[in-house]
Order: C-alpha cells, then sequence, then structure tokens
C-alpha cells in the first residue's frame, strides 16, 4: 500500500509535471504553425525573401523535431540548494510566458550539481530527487539527502523511494540501449563534460557504462560547442552494424540527430561488410605495411610496355550486305621511351592514379597521332593533331591498349584482383613473406570482409576518381554559387540569423529543388567528409589500418575512444592505447577510468574476474555495485536440452532478453533450433557469436562450450571474459567434458 507521504509528494510532482508538459504542447503547437505559416508563403518573393524563408523553415523543423523527441521523460530529476531553491532537469530546457527557467536542460552548466554531488561533496544541494514516468505520469520518486537539518520539516515528511540507479539496472533489458540522462554517475559526468580538443580514451571494463556516457558526451558537445560541431556532424563508428542498432535511440531521445552511425565495414561507401577474417588474415590486412602494399599494387597498374607500343586501327570501312566491315588497317608504333616518359610525367604530377591517367593518355594518343600523320604523308598541326587524337580515343583497339597499361580503376577492382592473382600480389607485396601473401589470396568476386575496409578506402584515396566532366560542370557553377554564398551571408548578417544556419547550407538549399538534406545526411555520403568530432566504441578491435581510416575523417583530431585493453578480441587489434594513438595524436589525449561496474552483479563478475587473471593479469576488473538474483552455474552438454534450458531461464526473467553465446563453428547449429526474428535484438532468444555480442547485454545469457571459445583464436582468452560479462541478471555455462580450469569457480559451486 502507498504511503500517505508518498501519495502527497506524487501529486506535488505530477501537478509540476502536468505544467511542464502543458509548456511543450504549447512550444511544439507554436513551431508548428510556425513552419505551416512559412510553407503557406509560396516560393514567390525577392531573393532575400526566399532565403529568410528558408532559414525560418530549416529553425521551426528542427525545433518541432526536438521537441517530438524528448516526449518520453521530459523531466526526471530536480535539485534543491541550501538556499532555498528548487531547480527540475529535463531532456531540454523550457521557459514560462515571463522568460523564467521552469526546466533545466541537462547539459547546461545549472545542472551538473545533478550528476556530480555526493555524500562526501554535496555543495551547495541539500537534496537530490528523481522523478520516473510513464508517458507523462509520475510513476515513483527516488530521494538522496545531503543535509537533513537544512531541510524543511514539510520536505523531511515526504522523503521517498530508493536509488534510482538500482531501480534503472533491474529493469528487463528491452534489445536496444536506453539513455541514461538520468541516472548520469560522477565519473560518467567527467566523460561526458570533458573538453572537446584533442583526444579523450574512456577504459573501462565491462558494465562501467562507457558507451552510453560517450554517446550522452556527443549530446553534450552538439550543446555545448553547436557553432563548431552543427556544421561538421559527429561520427560514431561502433563494432558492427547490430551494435549500431542497438544505440539507435539513444541520440534521438536526447534531442540530437546531426549524428553519422557506422561500423568500420560501413565506413567506404557502398559496401556493407559484415564478416570477419580468420585471425592470420586479420592480423596482415590491419598492418600499416598494407597501406605501402595498396600504393605499391597502385603502381604496378601504370605499366610501359615491354618493347614498343603497336595498335592496330581501322583505318576504313565499307558496308557490305547491311554490315560494316573494316576493309583497311593501319599499325601505329611509339616507342618504348615515348611510353615510359609518359607514364613518369603522369606518375610525377602527384595526382592519384585515376586523375593522372589522364595526363598518360593525352601522351600516348599525341604519340600516335604523329605517327599516324607520318604515315599517311601529311603535315599537321595542334589543331589537327587535337582531332587526330579524339578519333583515335574512338578506337576500340586504341583503348584498350590504353587500359592495359594505365587503366581506370575503381576501389574495388584493385583491391579485388590483387588478392586474386599471386602474381599481381607478389609484384605489390614486396613488404610481406609468402606465408603472409598467402593468407591474402582468394578468388576473385569473394565477399568483402570488415578487414578489406580499411584498403578500400586507402585505395580510394590513392585512386581518387576521373572528374573532368565533373569539374567542367563546377567551374560552370562556381561563379553562380559563389554570388548565393555572398548573399546568402549578407541576408543572414542583416537578419540576425547568422546562429541559425550557415550561409554555405543556407545557400545549397536555396540552390536545390529536392528536399532539405541534413548535416547527417550529406556526411555519410561523402567518403571524404571531414567531422567535427569521433567517437570511437569497441575501440581496442580496430587494427592499425582501420585506424588510419578512421584519423582520415576527422583532420582536427577530435575524438572520444571507448574501450576496454581486457577485451580485445581481434588478433590485429589494440595491445595498448598508446600503440594506437601516438602516430596521431602523441601529446594531445587523455584518459578517463571508468571504475564501476553498475551492470554485472558481483556473482558473476567474480568468475570474470579469474578468467582475467589469466588472460590479462595486468588489467583489474571494475568493481560492481550490487548483488545478483541467482548464482551463475555450469551444466554439463551432455543429457541437457538446450531449448529446455533456455525455456527455463526466460521464465526465471521474465520480460527479458536472452543470449546463447557460441563459438562460431556452431553458431549455424544452434541458432536453427530456435525460431528467431530476422533482427536478433527483437528477438526474447538471441543467437550470437562472441564477436557479434561486443557492446551487448541481455538479462540472461548461456554461454556455449568455453573450451571452443577458448580455442578458436588467440584472443580466446578475451572473447571468453567478454561473452560471461552480457549477462545483467544470470549466467549460465554449458559445456561438454571439463570445464576451462579459468572457470573453477563455477566447477565448485563458489559464491
Amino acid at each position: 500500500m502507498m504511503s500517505r507521504q508518498l501519495a502527497q509528494a506524487l501529486r506535488e510532482e505530477q501537478s509540476y509535471v502536468s505544467m511542464l508538459y502543458d509548456r511543450l504542447d504549447t512550444a511544439r503547437e507554436l513551431a508548428e504553425v510556425a513552419l505551416s505559416t512559412v510553407f503557406a508563403r509560396g516560393g514567390g518573393g525577392t531573393r532575400q525573401a526566399v532565403i529568410e524563408r528558408e532559414v525560418s523553415a530549416d529553425e521551426h523543423a528542427r525545433r518541432v523535431a526536438q521537441l517530438s523527441a524528448v516526449e518520453r521523460g521530459l523531466c526526471f530529476g530536480r535539485i534543491d540548494d541550501s538556499g532555498g531553491e528548487t531547480y527540475y532537469i529535463g531532456r531540454i530546457g523550457l521557459r514560462d510566458d515571463e522568460h523564467d527557467s521552469v526546466l533545466i536542460d541537462w547539459r547546461a552548466p545549472a545542472a551538473r550539481p545533478f550528476y556530480v554531488a555526493s555524500p562526501s561533496d554535496p555543495a551547495s544541494l541539500v537534496r537530490r530527487r528523481h522523478i520516473h514516468t510513464r508517458g507523462r505520469t509520475v510513476t515513483g520518486l527516488d530521494d538522496e539527502v545531503f543535509d537533513l537539518d537544512r531541510m524543511a520539516e514539510s520536505d523531511r515528511r515526504n522523503l521517498v523511494g530508493e536509488a534510482a540507479l538500482l531501480a534503472a539496472l533491474r529493469r528487463g533489458r528491452t534489445g536496444r540501449m536506453d539513455d541514461i540522462v538520468a541516472t548520469i554517475q560522477t565519473e560518467q559526468d567527467r566523460v561526458i563534460r570533458s573538453g572537446l580538443a584533442g583526444a579523450l580514451v574512456v577504459q573501462g571494463g565491462p558494465g562501467t557504462g562507457k558507451t552510453v556516457a560517450a554517446l550522452h558526451r556527443a549530446a553534450y558537445l552538439l550543446y555545448a560547442h553547436r557553432a563548431t560541431l552543427e556544421r561538421r556532424g559527429v561520427l560514431v563508428v561502433g563494432p558492427n552494424a547490430m551494435f549500431s542498432r542497438y544505440i539507435s535511440q539513444v541520440l534521438p531521445s536526447l534531442g540530437e540527430t546531426e549524428v553519422v552511425l557506422s561500423s568500420v565495414g560501413e565506413l567506404h561507401r557502398g559496401v556493407h561488410a559484415t564478416a570477419d577474417d580468420d585471425p592470420a588474415a586479420a592480423v596482415v590486412k590491419g598492418d600499416l605495411r598494407m597501406a605501402e602494399v595498396i600504393e605499391a599494387a597502385v603502381r604496378d597498374r601504370q605499366r610501359a610496355p615491354e618493347g614498343d607500343l603497336e595498335v592496330l586501327i581501322d583505318v576504313r570501312t565499307s558496308v557490305r550486305g547491311g554490315v560494316e566491315v573494316v576493309v583497311e588497317r593501319m599499325a601505329l608504333r611509339l616507342d618504348h621511351d615515348a611510353c615510359l616518359r609518359a607514364r613518369d610525367r603522369a606518375r610525377g604530377l602527384g595526382r592519384p592514379h585515376n586523375m593522372a591517367r589522364r595526363v598518360f593518355v593525352n601522351k600516348v594518343l599525341m604519340g600516335l597521332a604523329v605517327d599516324e600523320a607520318r604515315q599517311l604523308d601529311r603535315p599537321y598541326d595542334e589543331e589537327d593533331l587535337r582531332y587526330a587524337r579524339q578519333a583515335l580515343w574512338q578506337q576500340a583497339s586504341v583503348r584498350a591498349a590504353l587500359d592495359e597499361l594505365w587503366p581506370y580503376l575503381t576501389p574495388e577492382r584493385l583491391v579485388g584482383e590483387l588478392f586474386a592473382d599471386p602474381e599481381r600480389l607478389r609484384a605489390a607485396g614486396g613488404l610481406l613473406g609468402e606465408e603472409e601473401r598467402s593468407t591474402l589470396l582468394r578468388p576473385e568476386g569473394s565477399p568483402w570482409t570488415v578487414g578489406d575496409v580499411p584498403l578500400l578506402d586507402e585505395a580510394a584515396e590513392l585512386l581518387g576518381e576521373d572528374d573532368a566532366e565533373a569539374k567542367a560542370r563546377e567551374r560552370a557553377a562556381a561563379e553562380e554559387r559563389e554570388d548565393e554564398e555572398s548573399y546568402a551571408r549578407g541576408v543572414l548578417e542583416i537578419s540576425d540569423l547568422t546562429g541559425l544556419m550557415d550561409a554555405v547550407s543556407l545557400a545549397q538549399r536555396h540552390h536545390d529543388t529536392g528536399p532539405a538534406v541534413t548535416t547527417a545526411q550529406r556526411a555519410a555520403a561523402d567518403r571524404s567528409w571531414a567531422y567535427g568530432h569521433v567517437i570511437v566504441d569497441e575501440a581496442q578491435e580496430l587494427s592499425a589500418m582501420a585506424w588510419r581510416t578512421i584519423m582520415r575523417r576527422i583532420p582536427a583530431r577530435s575524438l572520444t575512444v571507448v574501450g576496454d585493453i581486457a577485451q580485445t578480441g581481434s588478433a590485429a587489434g589494440a595491445h595498448s592505447w598508446a600503440e594506437m594513438l601516438d602516430p596521431y595524436v602523441k601529446d594531445r589525449w587523455r584518459e578517463e577510468l571508468l571504475l564501476v561496474n553498475y551492470r554485472t552483479p558481483a556473482e558473476i563478475m567474480d568468475v570474470a574476474a579469474d578468467v582475467l587473471k589469466v588472460v590479462a593479469p595486468d588489467q583489474e576488473p571494475p568493481e560492481s555495485v550490487r548483488d545478483g538474483e541467482a548464482r551463475p552455474r555450469a551444466v554439463p552438454h551432455r543429457g541437457t536440452d538446450l531449448r529446455a534450458l533456455v525455456e527455463e531461464e526466460l521464465e526465471a526473467i521474465g520480460d527479458g532478453r536472452l543470449a546463447v553465446l557460441t563459438p562460431d563453428t556452431r553458431h549455424a547449429e544452434i541458432a536453427a533450433l530456435f525460431p528467431l526474428e530476422d533482427d536478433p535484438l527483437e528477438s526474447p532468444v538471441a543467437v550470437l557469436t562472441v564477436n557479434r555480442c561486443k557492446g551487448l547485454e541481455f538479462d540472461a545469457v548461456v554461454v556455449v562450450e568455453p573450451m571452443e571459445i577458448l580455442a578458436q583464436s588467440p584472443k580466446g582468452g578475451q572473447d571468453l571474459y567478454v561473452a560471461i560479462t552480457r549477462a545483467t541478471r544470470r549466467l549460465t555455462v554449458l559445456h561438454d567434458g571439463d570445464l576451462p580450469r579459468m572457470l573453477d569457480r563455477l566447477a565448485r559451486g563458489d559464491k
């Protein structure tokens, strides 16, 4: 039965929260009306009026989207200070009709005491209250008192609740990561509010909240440095596409949409790689020597003939029986030295391969045109040779000969043909040993792996695109675009709208006839986009080549690196943060340690700590803040029905999520036992390999055959550590034969 004190407190807070939702509705209605009014004006008017209309529409549309996104959990906290003032904390800031603040944005400096106050350092707070809501209804309150003596008697009588953090941790998983905006802890707050410049490394063990803290950091940085980041956007790179879906709701729930989510396997446009290489191939592909191998592969495709170049061209044709036939051919010749000079001239320009190709082609065509004029005993001048070159380029034999010497290459063609041809690989891979080269060989047309993507990105840098036509169009439009941008800057300054949109974006929107394109959409479509900030999660898994790809996208070197060296499962991954970061930000990276495990119960973490002592004895496990509901257990596989075991665990956790974590070789067999959704995150039971479960969490976990997980890669011990620490409530290990020695605690049934 609800106490009288709690009922009274709930009524009071409900009244205030209802007022806030009224303010939210009013603000949203005003924004929607303003947006409709802008659209109702039509497309006429002066040029300045059109531009001002675009600025206004963009701002109102963004405001509507933001006000709609914060509906759930609008207000989640309250702080009372020693001066008798009360402040409510929420997802955004709201003001009343007198422009007084009625709700403080959680990112504002005034909200920080809500997150950092502690019994040992309460600052000026006497109480912190967490407000729990479902929809627009207040359902619960949790109070933390820092100075009881300074509280009013009426407030003392209405103290209610339990620790909000533990209440949140006890909730069942939903298949998607929730935000922690209402329960950010002090060490997480340090991460979130750390400065923008340089590289911040967030090193934290399982369950320390490093991922969700990094996502809140993205929202905070967009709030605190909007002028810097809004135009360039923020990139979040996770370990795989499933992880991106898992975290996809966090930032929109915080009112931020200008963020691109990607995995390493998706960083090359048009490629969505999900398969992993075997450990030997992963190590070779992840080595920085591969940058030189790709460069050598490009140079190997820039050739001169072994002797003179000879090409047969069609000189005269006739139509016979309705078919055009060649009746006369001519052999054109360009000597070997001239071909070498053409190649070296094109190389010496320092341009990407496909752009330099035009120079090589024109030089060779010129030489062939001169030989044609000589053989025909025909005088020529520069204009004659220009037309002759154009005519020669129409000849299929000429194009084929030039493509053989200096082909137009896509990254996919270069890398695909390189790995399919031992001779090409030998010519390009002088830095690699025979055994290393053999790990790279595979049939042409093989699916792309995650390890291929940094190589494709490297190739894209070296190849470039033959953009002659695009540049011609660009030159034709340059004067008009410059004029539009200049005019837009003037309008923004005159209208005092410079904080709402930049001139380039405004000019682009005015120029386009299609729907508005967001910064995130433009960035995702442009491989060469330079982001304002990059967050890399599970960063310990990235190879040196993958880091090279990431750094290409953040020239300002403003990034947040999130991970745990003890969980490195990739054979090409990090042994230390310095190893990966020093080549790029040697004196500009700093580290924050997260030492408290909020997710994993102490009983499960004790088992994980035993594994960690063996696989990474120099690493300390984080300390769990709570006990679990059940001891982790080991179950012999023989005679155990896995489906029945899973049903038993599902019944125990109620409305939650369960994962069956398998060795790679058993995944298909075990997945076939369960009727699963297309998206494992939507299913009550997810069957995953360890590599696919990184960054995820489940109420219950069944780890199948730990000995096979240990044996499947050189980092098998780290994989087992990851698997054991995915559970928030219950852990079962299913095994044949003896357990690994590092799991002896399970065999003994130790607490």
